[in-house]
């Protein structure tokens, strides 16, 4: 009798309501056991029979539950998603009743840092009483704010033994493994404790094979984990890759200020087109189809990142009276460097002109702080400057490609960081409104990380000037030419303090006092109690007045936990396939077309 199992586990781009897509990609998959998620159920095949309809135990009550399946070799079971993540999770007491192969189909999304907590579930699995762990995951834009990151994994005894990618363009990605059960029988060894026996379904199959005492096993491999940079790099570059190509957009739109937050969400563009690039080069058809649809050219083949960023990336400086040349110049340097196409225009006839209708209603005319006018109208002064941006933003992206002859309009991109969304700094219905934003999960202390490691990566040395830059939104007038206005200043907190402050509201789930409680101690070294107490109510009072901005703020890639997108848990998607193939073909069928 044999005792060596060859086993597969895969990560699949799925797309939600994309029935056709989903079913050839799950075609593609081909793994040992087919696996089909419906109703929070896996339905367990062999050879055309169903063998188990497993459903999801920790949310469902249904008539029909968890079982275990007994081939001739081994024993196989199976838990679903979150099931790996909760306390009392199914594999433990599986395990106990001599499970030697355990099944997990999920739908785990990224975010920063994450990986490696992912990573040791799967391996404590096994590691306290042996077996193999099979850890199949969705990957891709499912047409909401989620990245799901694939990383298909199989362990045994605690160590990993297969390893897939966290983030790739392939719609499909299979790993397989060939293991020893009797390793797995070595390991268990004396591990008896007393259990509930669970359910199990007799098969007349073998995993095994006689002649397979000449596989080589695999052996436990270290994991390779990314960088929070290289984290950042990636996932929001493969979601705008699959948001972009399932729109039916022609590219990208994007107001370049050039300042740290814009910059970011360039370099996330420019990093799609590297990962385009390489795909490409990889000989990834699927991608090379995708992209050739986007540019509306059947014959092109993108070789160069700069090139393809040229395209399908337009950038555009918008000016105003208050906007400096260092501003501009650094937009305009990155733009050269990544190769976008870039536009400088200036936005003071259009704000004049708004102004003017004002002042013509009501014989006012507002002034800035610096040129005496009050609180109230330097904000409005500041604001009309920012919405402005916004209309010519999505001006130019439905219509540039008309302009120069081309098919097709261009998705408007955002660049709010999450700490600018919990503190509301930021014009409701300004630039930071826009169809997708990649980096509206992430902090501007990241954010930062991330640029430096642009330069180093990418050899992106424009950024340099970029960072030194205090940030600034440039909406009040220039002091001597120089910009008299950051964002700190304005806020009355630093960026750091803010990503510490998001993470106790969000994740700690602190009021202002415990957050004061927490904060007294964190910050003793440099704040006094007045002094933490001073900013904790300050950030709450903006919170507060301000979170009328997160009921329309622009959907963003989710990174952080402590994101204060209060759509975050709307669970329907925002991006469809708009040809509905499926359904329209049923609707067809039933009326006899």
């Amino acid at each position: 009798m044999g005792r060596k199992v060859i086993l597969a586990t895969c990560s699949l781009n799925q797309w939600a309501l994309d029935f056709d897509g989903n079913l050839e990609r799950i075609l593609r998959s081909k793994p040992i056991m087919h696996h089909n998620v419906r109703y929070n159920c896996r339905v367990i095949f062999l050879n055309g029979k169903i063998l188990l309809i497993r459903p999801k135990m920790l949310l469902d009550t249904v008539p029909f539950g968890d079982c275990i399946l007994s081939t001739k070799d081994t024993c196989i079971g199976s838990e679903m998603c979150a099931e790996l993540w909760n306390p009392r999770s199914p594999h433990v007491d599986m395990g106990l009743d001599g499970v030697e192969i355990f099944t997990n189909s999920s739908a785990s999304y990224h975010e920063l840092r994450k990986a490696d907590h992912r990573v040791n579930l799967v391996k404590s699995a096994t590691m306290k009483s042996g077996g193999i762990y099979m850890f199949a995951n969705q990957k891709g834009c499912d047409g909401d704010r989620l990245y799901y990151d694939g990383c298909a994994t199989v362990a045994i005894n605690g160590d990993i033994v297969a390893q897939g990618r966290q983030f790739s363009l392939d719609d499909v990605e299979v790993v397989t493994a060939i293991l020893d059960l009797e390793d797995v029988r070595s390991y268990k060894g004396e591990h008896c404790h007393p259990h509930v026996p669970c359910h199990r379904v007799k098969l007349d199959f073998s995993l095994s094979d006689c002649e397979d005492v000449y596989l080589p096993t695999h052996q436990p491999i270290e994991w390779q984990f990314h960088t929070p940079e290289e984290e950042i790099s990636l996932g929001p570059a493969c979601w705008l890759w699959d948001y972009l190509r399932r729109s039916g957009q022609a590219g990208f739109l994007l107001p370049l200020s050039g300042g740290v937050d814009s910059s970011s969400t360039a370099c996330i563009v420019y990093s799609m087109c590297v990962l385009v690039c390489q795909a490409v080069r990889d000989g990834n058809t699927q991608v090379l189809e995708d992209v050739q649809r986007v540019v509306n050219d059947g014959s092109y083949t993108p070789r160069d990142p700069r090139e393809l960023c040229r395209r399908i990336f337009t950038t555009c400086y918008m000016a105003s009276e208050n906007s400096s040349e260092g501003t501009r110049n650094r937009a305009k340097d990155l733009a050269s460097q990544i190769g976008s196409s870039h536009m400088n225009l200036n936005i003071d006839m259009a704000v004049k002109g708004m102004l003017g209708i004002f002042s013509m209603v009501t014989g006012k005319c507002p002034q800035f702080r610096a040129n005496g006018g009050s609180t109230r109208e330097n904000l409005a002064l500041q604001n009309v400057q920012a919405r402005i941006r916004m209309i010519l933003a999505y001006l130019f992206a439905q219509l540039s490609q008309w302009a120069e002859g081309k098919p097709g309009g261009l998705l408007v991109l955002g660049s709010a960081n999450v700490d600018e969304s919990l503190t509301g700094y930021f014009t409701k219905y300004d630039c930071s409104s826009a169809d997708i934003n990649p980096i509206g999960g992430i902090s501007k202390t990241d954010l930062k990380s991330f640029l430096q490691y642009c330069v180093e990566q990418f050899q992106l040395t424009a950024l340099k000037s970029i960072m030194a830059a205090p940030p600034t939104a440039e909406l009040e007038p220039l002091t001597d030419g120089q910009v008299s206005q950051t964002d700190e200043s304005d806020m009355g907190m630093t960026y750091s303090e803010l990503s510490v402050i998001g993470r106790l509201r969000k994740i700690s789930k602190c009021g202002p006092y415990s957050m004061f409680c927490k904060l007294i101690h964190t910050w003793r070294e440099a704040l006094s109690p007045l002094q933490v107490a001073a900013k904790v109510k300050h950030f709450f009072q903006m919170y507060s007045v301000n979170r009328h901005k997160m009921t329309t703020v622009t959907p963003s890639y989710h990174a952080e936990s402590y994101g204060p997108d209060d759509n975050r848990f709307d669970l329907r998607p925002f991006l469809y396939n708009t040809r509905w193939s499926w359904q329209f073909r049923a609707i067809d069928n039933q009326v006899g077309i």
